[in-house]
């Protein structure tokens, strides 16, 4: 009976373990809401772990998670504290040297009450929380119907440019520049940044901040990502203040406990978008090269592993919907449709 019962976790085991979670965007989502500790988060059986709980939650409810071998960690943290720890002064020196060390220890009071005092560092997390609070704010003017025409325009471009400035800098700070100014150096470098959602982010408010088309609907898919990026950081650096327990705990935990729900709208409403450019072709406000720019971007998200899941499954949809109909009532535009499919596919 053991044997039996053991068979089927084997093989959800290795299952679990072939997996491609890189390809799925929910894992990126999910490792992001797990704090832990620096050092654990690099190493290699945790990291196995928590994957097996994420296959557990989303694909594989029946898979057995054993809990984590807490023996190892506190080893190596116990290792790694011990060797961080500095060791005390011989008898003689200390007696050798004694305005020294008072001088030292005083040093150290001192720049531990200003550490304790500062404020929050503007690091990398803290600007982009700021650029994506404001970015926040701007777009809910920009999308209210209350507010003035003037304002409204204004916060409509503001949202596009607040997200394509933190996108640059996202990409400058995680990516870098590149190694030379050379066709390779550029080729390589360009290739590790064009699959990124910061890239296509770039992209998408360069594809709307050079148009005189106004879409409120285009800003859906900035706003949410920048909710999601702010909800993090006030839930990591924020969670005792007691404003933010009163006014922005409900709202950061459903945000933070949703991402699924919120990349298929924003996969929806990047789509629709698509097909709303088509329509405007047929107004005085047509711009054929911002809906062809749009499409070529819409093409690179099918396959960009960080926004294809949410896509893919989109288009399937949309395919097993629209195929019946066409070969149905207007069978004449299978060899368009067949073109069209030609290109969608080709990397």
């Amino acid at each position: 009976m053991g044997e039996e019962e053991e068979d089927p976790q084997k093989m959800k085991n290795i299952s679990a373990a072939a997996y491609e979670y890189d390809n799925d965007p929910r894992w990126s989502d999910y490792w992001s809401n797990i704090l832990m500790p620096p050092h654990m988060s690099s190493r290699s059986d945790v990291i196995t772990h928590y994957k097996r709980k994420f296959y557990h939650r989303y694909i594989d409810p029946d898979l057995v998670v054993e809990p984590m071998n807490t023996t190892a960690t506190t080893q190596t943290a116990s290792q790694s504290a011990s060797s961080a720890t500095i060791p005390p002064l011989s008898s003689s020196a200390s007696e050798r040297r004694p305005s020294q060390n008072s001088g030292s220890t005083a040093r150290v009071s001192r720049a531990s009450s200003t550490a304790n005092s500062a404020p929050l560092s503007w690091d990398r997390h803290t600007i982009q929380f700021s650029v994506n609070a404001c970015v926040s704010v701007v777009t809910v003017l920009a999308i209210l119907p209350l507010v003035p025409k003037s304002l409204s325009s204004r916060a409509y471009r503001l949202s596009f440019m607040g997200t394509l400035c933190s996108s640059i800098y996202s990409i400058y700070s995680l990516h870098g520049k590149p190694r030379a100014w050379n066709l390779q150096a550029l080729q390589v470098w360009f290739q590790s940044v064009i699959v990124t959602k910061d890239f296509i982010h770039f992209i998408y408010c360069l594809t709307f901040i050079s148009s005189n088309l106004q879409l409120k609907f285009a800003l859906l898919p900035i706003l949410l990502p920048a909710l999601e990026h702010s909800s993090k950081f006030l839930r990591r650096n924020f969670s005792q203040s007691s404003l933010y327990r009163k006014y922005l705990e409900e709202l950061c935990v459903w945000v933070e406990s949703n991402p699924t729900t919120l990349g298929i709208l924003s996969s929806q409403a990047e789509i629709g978008i698509g097909f709303l450019l088509i329509i405007s072709l047929l107004s005085s406000q047509r711009n054929i090269v911002q809906t062809f720019m749009y499409w070529q971007l819409l093409k690179l998200m099918y396959h960009a592993p960080v926004t294809a899941g949410y896509h893919q499954i989109f288009w399937r949809k949309v395919g097993t919907t629209v195929r019946p109909l066409i070969h149905k009532h207007a069978p004449f535009l299978n060899s368009p449709v067949s073109a069209i499919q030609k290109w969608w596919f080709r990397q």
